[in-house]
């Protein structure tokens, strides 16, 4: 089964986390929290579950299992199939920031950006003032 782009940001993270080496679920979590810059944090089951997910969809594999102080650590690691759609959704991403770069500094100057600038609300030439929109406020006097 092909995993569709663009991929969620848990996916993107947990596969990014998986491209240098493999690792078992508290080091996913750790590293993905890394990366997201403690934006994302995942929790157990929703990690075990979509390991899961990529697994069946090819991306990861299981690797290894060891035991560490009685308990059970499997280890995952990132397939080639997982390689090719973690380059191509790399790929993409670079490609949606650089438009996005590009536009931002082709904005002609004197034209603020959107909602206006520390003046004050942007005005636009022939537009009419804004007037407070009136709401009554209780029932008959």
């Amino acid at each position: 089964m092909a995993t569709p782009t663009p991929l969620r940001e848990p996916t993107f993270l947990i596969l990014t986390a998986l491209a240098r080496e493999s690792m078992h679920g508290y080091g996913i979590i750790s590293d993905v929290a890394a990366l997201s810059d403690g934006r994302l944090a995942l929790r157990p089951g929703t990690l075990y579950g979509a390991l899961d997910r990529l697994t069946d969809e090819g991306l990861v594999e299981r690797d290894h299992e060891e035991v560490v102080e009685g308990r059970l650590r499997r280890y995952y690691r990132l397939t080639e199939n997982g390689r090719s759609v973690l380059t191509a959704e790399t790929e993409r991403l670079r490609r949606n920031v650089e438009a996005a770069s590009q536009r931002l500094r082709a904005r002609p100057a004197g034209i603020p950006a959107v909602g206006g600038t520390s003046r004050g609300p942007l005005k636009l030439p022939g537009a009419a003032a804004a007037r407070p929109i009136l709401r009554p406020t209780g029932g008959p006097a």
